[in-house]
């Protein structure tokens, strides 16, 4: 929104800073950074008053999890509102690619605070159907698949994009909107899974986010995207301010979410990133890529896939419990452990991702 103070610039002035899409995600980042520091500790104490006794823990989970018992959920609000509002105020809104990521990440947001609602309301975790959550989910996926192929180029309109191959493309045609759906609604599942201990989802989430951020603003930069042999993709660059905004944002939340957690993120946060990202990657034709990225998020899913898979056909089980970081858990690693451990997991999986923007 603050673009338009370029309008007052002669070309050489403070205004003129408005025009560059780095200075606008620094400022995203310090706005959504300092929105969760102010309004984090009144929003976790307005929670608690409304929930009283917290998220629900699952009977059958580990046992050093009920030791959580009584800690607030849906402090993916902090961060949808620090994320949304540092947005709205840096970022171009005549970008149609700003306007699919928000959509989408509002939309899964209330999907998820219907669940996390329903959990609190009901003090058990069976939260909103499953089939519900999946139904909306695709539905929102499919519009905004749909858009995004609208508004990306004619060569690339309905393209699968490789990477590491310079010029290759898959043209998936009809199918582009099912495969978009199943990106968007894959990564906000996944992400939803890997939400299960003090702040195990959120830093490979600003990690992620931040990797799609400088992917969208090469793939949006004719001069970069030229030069690194990646697909141009115009308004794009867009995306960084959002990206820039989910950092800050998600800053904001792990202060209150290290370990011991005093809020919990929720489906709200979980189903909203998650998302935004699987958005992020299919307005940038970098869907593959997302999924080398958010490798960590992919595997805490085939985690569960495979577990109940196994299980329905033999009986048995493949790891101790799904997702893998309950595994880990009840092998005696630590929380921290397990959490640093997998941060760093996915910084490595980061590098690689950003890595193929210049292999080529």
């Amino acid at each position: 929104m603050l673009y338009w103070l370029t309008e007052f610039s002669d070309g050489g002035d403070f205004f003129n800073l408005f025009r560059y899409i780095t200075f606008r995600a620094g400022m995203a980042f310090a706005t959504a950074l300092i929105f969760g520091f102010v309004f984090g500790r009144p929003l976790i104490d307005l929670l608690r008053r409304k929930q009283g006794k917290g998220q629900p823990i699952r009977d059958d989970g580990p046992q050093t999890h009920f030791a959580k018992a009584g800690t607030p959920t849906m402090g993916g609000l902090l961060i949808l509102s620090a994320l949304m509002v540092s947005t709205i105020l840096w970022a171009r809104l005549d970008s149609p690619y700003v306007w699919i990521v928000v959509l989408v990440t509002l939309s899964f947001g209330l999907i998820g605070f219907a669940d996390d609602y329903a959990k609190v309301t009901k003090q058990n975790t069976n939260g909103v159907s499953g089939r519900v959550r999946m139904i909306a989910g695709l539905v929102i996926a499919a519009l905004a698949s749909y858009a995004a192929a609208q508004w990306h180029p004619d060569a690339l309109r309905g393209q699968l994009a490789l990477p590491l191959f310079k010029d290759a493309l898959i043209n998936l045609s009809l199918f582009y909107v099912p495969f978009g759906m199943f990106v968007i609604v894959g990564a906000a599942n996944a992400v939803n899974l890997t939400d299960g201990l003090d702040g195990l989802a959120i830093m490979p989430v600003m990690i992620a986010g931040v990797t799609l951020g400088i992917i969208a603003y090469v793939v949006g930069n004719a001069n970069f995207s030229e030069y690194l042999g990646v697909h141009f993709v115009a308004g794009t660059g867009e995306l960084l301010v959002f990206c820039a905004a989910l950092l800050g944002g998600g800053l904001g939340f792990l202060w209150y979410n290290a370990p011991p957690a005093a809020v919990f993120m929720g489906d709200t946060g979980s189903l909203a990133l998650g998302g935004a990202l699987g958005a992020i990657a299919v307005c940038t034709k970098h869907e593959i890529v997302l999924a080398i990225v958010g490798g960590l998020f992919v595997v805490e899913a085939l985690s569960v896939i495979i577990q109940v898979l196994y299980y329905k056909r033999t009986g048995k089980r493949v790891f101790l419990m799904a997702p893998i970081h309950h595994h880990f858990e009840k092998k005696g690693w630590a929380e921290p452990q397990i959490v640093i451990r997998f941060w760093i997991i996915s910084l490595i999986l980061a590098m690689i991702g950003l890595a193929t923007l210049k292999v080529r």
